[in-house]
């Protein structure tokens, strides 16, 4: 769970988006991040045991900074307003298959998967798609991920119009090679984050994305 203090703070920060007021409450901002640590190792702590390919993660793998990247960005307000955590399946790549958590005033999810891989991995994807489709439609089509999860995400900006360059657009998997990212959500509410077994119920959760998490790093790691 999540100490109600620790999303005031946050509720807080988006009315007061700031370094005057982040300075005047620096006390404040201590005891979230201790709390937003501790909830991390809560997580770790139930999913370790479901996923043992997250025992290398300590807390310190899992966190983002509070400060916002804005030097490119209109927005110039220098700090998050949501909490997020990553669990990745392999810490020492750069965009490993995973597990997410984030906390955002009205838009609470989690989710899992790959998000927008570089070329080179997209490719390695696709081609064990190209082979294997039959276990990746086994995967999206059990049950639990389809009432939990529903189905792989498909926003229009991360979908090709046609077959990628080099696979057949006649393939029987050709609505999962189109896509430029894999990843797979499902919506929570805020109040569950206070619930005093929200880490034991959300790893239940997101440990249905371990097959297809598994699936993606064997693509990734076939070379």
């Amino acid at each position: 769970m999540i100490a109600k203090e620790a999303l005031q703070f946050l509720d807080d920060l988006i009315a007061n988006n700031n370094t005057e007021w982040m300075h005047a409450n620096k006390k404040r901002y201590e005891l979230y991040k201790k709390e937003y640590h501790n909830f991390i190792a809560s997580l770790l702590a139930e999913m370790k045991p479901l996923d043992p390919s997250l025992e290398p993660l300590e807390v310190k793998n899992c966190t983002f900074r509070i400060n916002r990247d804005i030097r490119f960005s209109k927005d110039k307000s220098p700090y998050k307003t949501n909490m997020g955590v990553w669990m990745s399946q392999n810490k020492n790549r750069k965009n490993a298959p995973g597990y997410y958590i984030h906390f955002e005033k009205g838009n609470c999810f989690i989710a899992g998967g790959v998000w927008c891989p570089e070329v080179g991995e997209l490719k390695l994807i696709r081609k064990e798609i190209e082979f294997f489709y039959d276990d990746l439609e086994e995967i999206v089509g059990n049950k639990t991920f389809k009432k939990d999860f529903g189905a792989l995400s498909r926003e229009d900006a991360y979908v090709l119009k046609k077959a990628p360059k080099d696979f057949d657009p006649n393939h029987p998997a050709i609505e999962f090679l189109k896509l430029k990212s894999f990843t797979a959500s499902h919506k929570i509410s805020d109040k569950e984050f206070t619930d005093t077994d929200f880490s034991k119920k959300i790893a239940q959760k997101l440990i249905t994305l371990k097959p297809l998490n598994d699936f993606l790093s064997r693509a990734l790691e076939s070379v």
